[in-house]
């Protein structure tokens, strides 16, 4: 078994074999050419992202999520400094002077931990949801601190018009994350603007998205800044090594003890995790490549929806 944080680059390509269980984030939804590399290999894969606890909480993507949420504030805010591009405005604004507007896209772990670290700067947070309990959660958590929109094209579209630092986190387990923001919208924000793609490693939220590096993390758009970092808790390695490790460890541990076959067999939350087998796409939320088949890994997996 091979355990690593993000999904295998093309130099590793030749490392993937049969009889190998590699667990490790794969975010297969975007990525085709891994995906039929692991198909090709033979090799059994099981996926942070899409292991899911009877709660139905995602309990390996909880912890970077909640880095990177933090973390998009901390860059948002960076980044709307005028000597690095942005509009020149503080986010919480002073005495006098109004806060900046940030708006949410996605009321999950990353809205969540973004919005608490706006509402904590001073800033004016919108947060943006399709699930009308979850916003109702979030404004319990929130005492009206912030405001909570259902999500339509109307309210998305008005709430980028007056945003100054766009956050997306939207996240569809084992699928790509759904496109909201189309290039005309963002034609109407203003110069120097910031919009931070967290959801970058699993598809984009932004149209105008495409995926950077720590090296060379940022670019413009439409007058607009476009921070779209994958794998930004990198960044912090030694907070998310073990915010992900005292979370991964458990289930490891339970893979190396029991075998594969017996841990997919007595564990639900494991058995979610499974995205390829033998072969086979395990996982059905990827959109399969032609020729691709959805199997069940054994008498103790099905295909899921």
């Amino acid at each position: 078994m091979v355990i690593k944080v993000k999904e295998p680059q093309p130099a590793e390509y030749g490392y993937l074999r049969p009889n190998l269980i590699l667990f490790t984030h794969l975010h297969l939804a975007p990525l085709r050419e891994l995906t039929s590399r692991l198909l090709e290999a033979r090799t059994t894969s099981i996926a942070y992202e899409t292991i899911r606890e009877r709660d139905a909480s995602l309990p390996l993507l909880t912890p970077i999520s909640e880095v990177a949420g933090r973390m998009s504030v901390q860059v948002g805010a960076q980044y709307l400094e005028k000597p690095n591009g942005g509009r020149g405005i503080l986010l919480g604004g002073v005495p006098g002077v109004a806060p900046a507007n940030v708006l949410i896209l996605g009321g999950g772990i990353v809205g969540l931990n973004a919005a608490k670290m706006s509402v904590g700067l001073g800033a004016h947070v919108t947060i943006i949801d399709r699930n009308l309990n979850r916003l109702r959660e979030l404004d319990d958590i929130f005492n009206n601190s912030s405001v909570t929109l259902a999500s339509n094209d109307w309210t998305i579209r008005e709430s980028v018009r007056l945003a100054d630092l766009i956050i997306g986190g939207v996240l569809i387990p084992g699928a790509s994350a759904p496109r909201l923001v189309r290039r005309d919208m963002l034609q109407e924000m203003r110069k120097g603007s910031v919009v931070v793609d967290v959801t970058i490693d699993q598809g984009d939220c932004f149209e105008t998205s495409h995926a950077t590096t720590h090296t060379d993390p940022v670019y413009h758009e439409e007058g607009v800044l476009h921070y779209c970092v994958s794998n930004m808790p990198a960044a912090v390695p030694s907070t998310s090594t073990l915010a992900l490790t005292n979370a991964t460890f458990p289930y490891a541990l339970q893979i190396a003890k029991l075998g594969f076959a017996e841990a997919v067999e007595r564990s639900e939350p494991i058995r979610q995790g499974v995205n390829t087998y033998h072969g086979h796409i395990t996982y059905r939320p990827w959109p399969s490549r032609r020729g691709a088949r959805i199997a069940t890994c054994g008498p103790c997996c099905r295909p899921r929806e």
